[in-house]
C-alpha cells in the first residue's frame, strides 16, 4: 500500500535528479519540519503562563509531569499515530486529510457509503481547520521567535507587533515568485537550528541531570492521574508541541515516507526533546526562567543569534504550512468542494510548487489581523491548539476506518490501536475545549464558515449541474440531428473545440451555433476534464476518444484527464491526439475554442435555503477565468453565455 517512491517536487527536484537520499532527508528538513521543529520556542512558557485562566504552579513535581507528558505526547501522536500508522494510508504516494478524504471517496462500497459519506464530511471539517491552522501558524511562530528579543533587551517588548507585522508583509509579498530559491537554503538553515537547540537544551540539562528521569512514563501518568485537575488544564498548552504533526503527512507526496521517517527520529525529534529536557532543567533551577524558557538556555552572548535564527526558522515554518493551504484550496477545487481557482506553477521543474493568488491575500489579510488583534504568542497559543487537536482526531478516525475498511485489518486489532489513540487525541480535544473563550473560538469559527463554504458549493454545483444538464440536452441526440438535417446548417472550415462538463450532454456554446447562428465547423471537438481521485495521471493514459457514433462527420469527443493535484493544460492535451482518429487533421494552431458561461440567478425553487442560495451565487465570483486556468490561447477564445436559476 505504502509507496516510498517520493512524488512531487522533492521526488522531480532533488531524488530523481540526484537519487540521493541525503538530499531527501535535506530536504524534508527545510519543508517538513518547521513547524513542529518550532514548538520548543513556546510550547513549555505557555504551560507555566502565570496569566493563564487556569495557571499551572511551578513545582518539582509539576515540572517533571508536564515535561514527561510532553515527551510522550510527542511520541503517541507524532510518531505512533503519524509515523507509523497514518503515513501508510497514502492515495498514490500522496498524504495529508485530502487525500483520506480522496481515499474514501474510491473505497466506498455500496453497503457503507452512509458512513464514508459521513467521513468524508468530517475529514471536509479537518481540513477548514487546517486552513485556520495556516492562519495562526504564521502568527504565533513569527510572534513568538521576535519575542525572544526582549530577553535581549527589555526595550525592545514595544517593536515586537511591529517588526512581526514587516516580516509576515514581506513573507506573503514574495510568495508569488515561488520557493524554488529560497528553498535550496531552507534544509541546511534547519539543521543548524535543530543542533542548536538540540546543543542548548545539553547545557540545561547539565544543571540538573535528574531531568532525564522525566522520560519515564510514570512521571506523565502520575502527573495526569494524581493531579487530574491541573493536568487536564496543561493539555491545553501541551498541546502545542504536536503542531506541525500534519505537515509530516501532508508532505509526504513530496519526499517519502522514509525521508520523513528518518529526518524526524534522527535529528528533529532528539533535538526537540533535549531542547524541552533542558528547558524543564533550567525552570528547576531557577522558576522565574518560565518568562522564556527556550531563549534562556542559549547564554547571554547567544541570544540574539538565536533570536535571528528562530526568526529564519519561523518563517520556514510559516512558508510550510502556507504552502499547504495552497495545495489544500487546490486540491478542494478539484474535488468540487470550492470554485475553480487561479493557481500559479511557480517552478518548471517541481510539480509541487503552486501559488493561489486569492488563497495568498486571504492569508495575509487574516494573519495580519490576528497578529494585530493577539497581539502575544501566549494569547495565540490556545486558538492554535483546537486547530491542531480537531485535525489530530480526525485524521485518526479517517485512519482507523480506512484501515478496517479499506485493509480488512481484524476488528480487535483496530480497537487495540484506535481506542488509546483516539482517547488520548479527544483528552487533548477536551481540554483545549475549556479554552473555548480564552481563543480557543478562533479556528473553530474560521473552520465553520470554510465548511459551510465548501458544502454549500459541492450542493450548489450539483444543483447547477442538473439544471444545465437538462437545459443542454442529450448529445448523442444532438449529434444524430446533425447529421440527419444538414441543409439547414452550413459548414465552414477550420476547428472548433467546446469545453463541456461530460458526455452526455451537447455543449451550450455548440448549441446556440448550430440553432442560432446555423453553422458548424469542419472539425469539432467536444473536450470534458475528468479530475480523477489520483495526484496526477500518467501522459499515456490522459486521452480518450470517442466518435459518437459516426466516424465521417468530424465530430469527436475528448476526455481528458487529470489528478487533483494537476492544472489542466487544454491545447498541451490536445495536441497528444492522433490524427489518424480525429476524423481528419485538427488545426490547432488556428482553432477556436469556445467557452459556456453560466450566470447564476436567486431562484424560487426549494434546492437550498435562501442564505446558501445567497453565498452560493456571492462564492462563484471568486471563480478564475476559465480561459487561463484551462490555457486556452484568448485571442481565439470565445465565450457564450446563459442564465440558471438556483
Amino acid at each position: 500500500m505504502t509507496r516510498d517512491t517520493p512524488h512531487g517536487s522533492a521526488a522531480q527536484g532533488s531524488g530523481a535528479h540526484t537519487g540521493s537520499r541525503a538530499a531527501l532527508t535535506i530536504g524534508a528538513l527545510g519543508v517538513v519540519f518547521g513547524d513542529i521543529g518550532t514548538s520548543p520556542i513556546y510550547t513549555l512558557q505557555t504551560v507555566f503562563n502565570p496569566d493563564d485562566p487556569h495557571p499551572i504552579p511551578v513545582s518539582r513535581d509539576n515540572i517533571f509531569g508536564i515535561v514527561s507528558l510532553v515527551f510522550w505526547s510527542v511520541m503517541i501522536i507524532v510518531t505512533v499515530t503519524y509515523v507509523l500508522l497514518a503515513m501508510r494510508a497514502d492515495n498514490d504516494g500522496e498524504g495529508g486529510i485530502m487525500a483520506l478524504i480522496t481515499l474514501l471517496r474510491r473505497w466506498t462500497k455500496r453497503g457503507g457509503r452512509r458512513t464514508a459519506t459521513m467521513l468524508a464530511a468530517l475529514g471536509i471539517f479537518g481540513a477548514s481547520l487546517f486552513l485556520g491552522d495556516s492562519m495562526i501558524t504564521p502568527a504565533i511562530s513569527v510572534l513568538s521567535a521576535v519575542e525572544g528579543a526582549k530577553t535581549v533587551s527589555s526595550s525592545m517588548g514595544d517593536f515586537v507587533v511591529p517588526i512581526t507585522a514587516v516580516i509576515i508583509l514581506a513573507l506573503f509579498l514574495v510568495q508569488r515568485r515561488g520557493t524554488a530559491a529560497v528553498g535550496r537554503v531552507f534544509g541546511p538553515i534547519m539543521i543548524c537550528w535543530f543542533l542548536v537547540i538540540g546543543l542548548c537544551g545539553v547545557a540545561g540539562i547539565t544543571r540538573h541531570p535528574e531531568i532525564v528521569k522525566a522520560l519515564s512514563p510514570t512521571y506523565a501518568l502520575g502527573f495526569l492521574f494524581g493531579h487530574f485537575g491541573i493536568a487536564f488544564f496543561a493539555l491545553a498548552a501541551i498541546v502545542l508541541a504536536v503542531t506541525g504533526a500534519e505537515a509530516l503527512y501532508a508532505d509526504m507526496g513530496h519526499f517519502g515516507r522514509s525521508a520523513i521517517t528518518r529526518a524526524w527520529l534522527a535529528l528533529v525529534f532528539p533535538a526537540c526533546v533535549l531542547s524541552y529536557l533542558g528547558q524543564g532543567a533550567l525552570i528547576l533551577d531557577d522558576p522565574g526562567h518560565i518568562s522564556a524558557p527556550f531563549f534562556l538556555l542559549a547564554p547571554s552572548w547567544g541570544r540574539l543569534p538565536i533570536v535571528l535564527l528562530a526568526t529564519a526558522a519561523t518563517v520556514i515554518a510559516s512558508q510550510a504550512v502556507i504552502t499547504g493551504a495552497y495545495s489544500v484550496a487546490a486540491q478542494a477545487a478539484q474535488l468540487g468542494y470550492l470554485p475553480r481557482l487561479r493557481v500559479a506553477h511557480t517552478s518548471e521543474s517541481t510539480i509541487g510548487q503552486i501559488y493561489v493568488p486569492w488563497i495568498n491575500w486571504l492569508l495575509l489579510v487574516s494573519v495580519l489581523t490576528l497578529v494585530f488583534a493577539f497581539r502575544s504568542s501566549a494569547a495565540l497559543a490556545y486558538a492554535f491548539g483546537m486547530a491542531v487537536t480537531g485535525t489530530i482526531t480526525i485524521t485518526t478516525l479517517l485512519f482507523f476506518y480506512i484501515a478496517r475498511a479499506r485493509w480488512r485489518t481484524p476488528i480487535w486489532l483496530v480497537l487495540l490501536g484506535a481506542i488509546p489513540l483516539l482517547t488520548v487525541d479527544l483528552l487533548f480535544f477536551a481540554a483545549n475545549l475549556t479554552k473555548l473563550v480564552h481563543g480557543a473560538w478562533l479556528p473553530l469559527l474560521i473552520a465553520v464558515v470554510a465548511f459551510t463554504i465548501m458544502t454549500t458549493w459541492q450542493r450548489g454545483r450539483e444543483i447547477v449541474t442538473a439544471e444545465r444538464e437538462r437545459t443542454e440536452g442529450s448529445l448523442r441526440e444532438f449529434v444524430d440531428r446533425l447529421r440527419a438535417d444538414t441543409s439547414s446548417v452550413t459548414t465552414v472550415p477550420g476547428t472548433a473545440v467546446f469545453l463541456n462538463r461530460g458526455s452526455e450532454t451537447a455543449p451550450l456554446a455548440m448549441r446556440a451555433n448550430v440553432e442560432h447562428n446555423h453553422v458548424r465547423h469542419r472539425q469539432a471537438v467536444i473536450l470534458s476534464i475528468g479530475v480523477e481521485l489520483v495526484p496526477r495521471v500518467p501522459v499515456a493514459e490522459r486521452i480518450s476518444l470517442d466518435h459518437l457514433g459516426y466516424e465521417d462527420d468530424g465530430i469527436v469527443y475528448v476526455t481528458a484527464r487529470y489528478g487533483y493535484m494537476e492544472t489542466p493544460d487544454v491545447p498541451a492535451a490536445l495536441r497528444l491526439l492522433d490524427p489518424a482518429e480525429t476524423e481528419g487533421a485538427l488545426d490547432l494552431e488556428r482553432a477556436s475554442y469556445f467557452l459556456s458561461k453560466i450566470e447564476l440567478r436567486r431562484g424560487d425553487a426549494p434546492t437550498m435555503a435562501l442564505w446558501r442560495k445567497r453565498l452560493f451565487i456571492a462564492t462563484s465570483h471568486i471563480t478564475a477565468d476559465a480561459a487561463e486556468y484551462f490555457g486556452l490561447p484568448r485571442e481565439r477564445t470565445v465565450i457564450m453565455g446563459s442564465q440558471i436559476e438556483v
